[in-house]
């Protein structure tokens, strides 16, 4: 048989073989496969802890803001929830602001910028009188007063965190979101019609405003027991402010060049950020078990 008829002869077979399963593969379905026994509608787990739903968690707080240009600030405060179930909980986060640290950029800023006609608008001279007296750039830059967030938590994840293959401890991830209502100090408008003029030393004194903005964390909370816990937090606030007291803005082509005034135009958008310690406490103090 020569090798041209062998070929023939083979793809005749691998053709019938094919045929052959054409009417088995539209019949194909998957099987089902039937629990019985002990296992039959179980839950996956029992009994778990159920650490979140039901409860109250009343957790005092300290934040620390991250990335400041000009001032750092711990606020303290605390997070109150009531958790409806075990991923789902609504209430409220919120601290005021204990103390306002200056950077290092403001110390230099304070110790090296020039006090003269140039500058007088955006770095606070001292009296316009003899003698003169210079003023510290920190003065004029602004501060976070106080921080109130009602907000919504979202817990998808939940399991045990292992240390060394030898400590266990239940944890989960969460995502709060909601609107941060902040209090601030900052530069008050000079410049304008009846207003002081920014050159004048007495127009860098800082006034009160409200700024309202949406807000959203991330965090892991430990569970060291039933009654109390530990959680480590990363929490955003983005909004608009004149961190420096500076005239940047308002003029030219755009409004990108100063205009002699300090207004809301000034502001600069900023994406405030902290990092929250908490120690949770949770009422009633016995979770409920799952089934």
């Amino acid at each position: 048989m020569t090798a041209m008829k062998r070929r023939g002869l083979w793809a005749v077979v691998a053709a019938l073989v094919g045929a052959s399963w054409l009417p088995m593969a539209g019949t194909a379905s998957a099987q089902e496969i039937q629990l019985t026994g002990p296992l039959k509608g179980a839950p996956a787990v029992r009994d778990l802890r159920l650490y979140r739903e039901g409860r109250f968690d009343i957790a005092p707080a300290v934040s620390f803001t991250l990335l400041d240009e000009y001032r750092r600030t711990i606020l303290v405060g605390a997070r109150l929830e009531y958790n409806i179930t075990d991923w789902l909980a609504a209430g409220a986060w919120g601290g005021f602001g204990a103390a306002s640290l200056t950077t290092d950029l403001t110390d230099q800023i304070d110790k090296i910028a020039p006090r003269d006609a140039l500058t007088a608008t955006n770095v606070n001279h001292g009296q316009s009188v003899p003698p003169f007296t210079s003023k510290s750039f920190a003065d004029q830059t602004a501060k976070m007063q106080y921080v109130i967030a009602p907000q919504l938590t979202f817990t998808p994840f939940r399991g045990k965190l292992a240390i060394f293959n030898k400590i266990f401890v239940d944890s989960d991830f969460y995502i709060a979101g909601g609107l941060g209502i902040v209090g601030i100090q900052q530069r008050a408008a000079c410049g304008g019609a009846h207003q002081l003029s920014c050159a004048d030393p007495n127009s860098f004194a800082l006034a009160s405003q409200t700024k309202f903005a949406p807000t959203f964390g991330v965090g892991f909370t430990f569970y060291p027991s039933n009654v109390w816990s530990l959680g480590v937090e990363y929490r955003a606030l983005p909004f608009s402010w004149n961190l420096s007291g500076f005239d940047t803005r308002g003029a030219g082509p755009g409004g990108n060049f100063p205009d002699q005034k300090i207004d809301g135009q000034d502001d600069t958008f900023k994406f405030n950020q902290m990092i929250t310690v908490s120690i949770g406490i949770y009422l009633p103090t016995k979770p409920a078990l799952s089934e």
